[in-house]
């Protein structure tokens, strides 16, 4: 039986309808929504660090933003755990995810120079993930 459900939302509407579709699947079940502010890499440069805290701050801002959305979308008689998770999207669901039954996640489309040089989240959370992951597109 699934009781903790992991939903990875970033803001768009496809991942809304992941939030959606989890809530429906799993009535009864703790739903958790993680949002998830990048940070840049090493290869940016260290220029990039001082300009990194606002952009931190802004960031937080715009997660809870996403946070506020998924509870509207819960609707009052639902109530839900709210996480902002910071780095890689991919690293950052997959390193939480042992803590769930199940993840859900949305799908974006990409062209293949995005997948080559980006890589594709889902793509990558269903490939590590060390529980089952429901793609919704």
């Amino acid at each position: 039986m699934i009781s903790r459900v992991l939903v990875a939302m970033d803001g768009s509407k496809i991942t809304e309808r992941a939030l959606e579709f989890a809530l429906e699947a799993y009535p009864d079940a703790e739903v958790t929504v993680l949002t998830i502010i990048g940070e840049p890499s090493g290869m940016m440069g260290e220029a990039v660090g001082l300009v990194f805290e606002e952009s931190r701050e802004q960031g937080t801002e715009a997660a809870r933003i996403v946070l506020d959305r998924a509870s509207e979308l819960a609707g009052e008689d639902r109530e839900l755990e709210g996480i902002i998770g910071y780095g890689s999207p991919a690293s950052e669901i997959v390193s939480r995810a042992e803590e769930f039954d199940t993840v859900v996640i949305g799908h974006h489309d990409s062209s293949v120079a995005d997948r080559l040089f980006i890589g594709n989240v889902a793509h990558k959370v269903v490939r590590n993930s060390p529980v089952p992951v429901t793609v919704v597109r």
